[in-house]
């Protein structure tokens, strides 16, 4: 007996769907919007990507509460990209107050 109750529980839970209707709509919706030209990105601008038409249908869903698994982590590459954005900010920075507080420094005759 308990073998077919943990096999009735096998079964329904790879039968359980990642996403509900309400996200499979909202993706499919996207999706054409971006066919017709008329999807834009958070910039404003025009979407051509299928996979970016699909991220962002997928973000309405999250937004909407419906079923969909969480963000997965971003790719190396992108992680490398935000390092070297923050280190480029933090030199900006420091050159800023050199520039502006330095009296040290000799001046050129």
């Amino acid at each position: 007996m308990a073998s077919l109750f943990t096999m009735l529980l096998i079964s329904t839970k790879t039968l359980m769907a990642k996403y509900s209707k309400k996200a499979q709509s909202t993706v499919k919706r996207a999706m054409k919007k971006r066919k017709s030209g008329s999807l834009k990105s958070g910039s404003g601008a025009k979407v051509k990507s299928r996979k970016q038409a699909v991220a962002i249908g997928l973000s309405e869903a999250r937004k909407k509460g419906a079923k969909v698994p969480p963000k997965k982590a971003g790719k190396k590459t992108a992680k490398r990209g935000a390092k070297k954005a923050a280190k480029r900010g933090a030199k900006k920075s420091s050159a800023r107050s050199r520039k502006s507080g330095s009296t040290s420094r000799r001046k050129k005759p």
